[in-house]
């Protein structure tokens, strides 16, 4: 296999989200059009989150190489007239509103974005788990007249969920945000 050229590397081993991307968005900035990015991440939702970025702003996700539970991304940047502007989910839930819809009695259709284990450790009463890398082959599962309420740590998972389920025609999807790193409510657990 032939040697990949990076032009800059940047390490974010024991980090999670959103911080790769938030450092792989720094960087790139920093960067010239066509030089290779190389992210080095052990959050295992850097694959999807990074990937997701790539595509949303119009940069390159060249691809992927794990080693030793290292995710080694590569991407190049974009000439600066292929960039998109990156958007955010228009619809949005707060914690608050959440906890005060379940604890009424109210039942939501909640879908939780993260990794497995962060699922299986600390989750909303309720919440399905479709980790974003999955999301697209277990589409066919919801229905897309429904409400669905999405949640991830931070809320920059949900949000890159909620625009991929809106452009697949669910119309009634909302980012939770802050997310799971503040709920302080009831959780359910593994």
């Amino acid at each position: 296999m032939s040697t990949l050229q990076v032009d800059r590397t940047i390490e974010c081993e024991g980090l999670a989200c959103p911080l790769p991307v938030v450092r792989t968005k720094k960087a790139i900035d920093d960067m010239k059009a066509g030089e290779v990015l190389e992210v080095r991440a052990t959050d295992k939702g850097s694959v999807a989150d990074l990937k997701g970025w790539s595509s949303r702003t119009g940069h390159q996700y060249i691809g992927l190489k794990e080693e030793n539970g290292v995710f080694r991304h590569f991407i190049r940047k974009a000439e600066a007239a292929e960039t998109k502007a990156e958007n955010k989910h228009p619809h949005t839930a707060t914690n608050e509103e959440i906890y005060a819809k379940t604890a009424a009695g109210e039942k939501l259709n909640i879908i939780d974005v993260r990794e497995p284990a962060e699922y299986a450790f600390g989750r909303i009463p309720g919440a399905i788990s479709i980790p974003l890398g999955q999301l697209e082959e277990q589409m066919s599962l919801l229905d897309p007249n429904m409400e669905y309420y999405v949640v991830c740590r931070t809320g920059n998972r949900s949000d890159m969920a909620c625009q991929i389920l809106t452009e697949k025609g669910f119309s009634h999807t909302k980012n939770v945000i802050p997310g799971m790193s503040e709920w302080t409510h009831e959780l359910e657990q593994d």
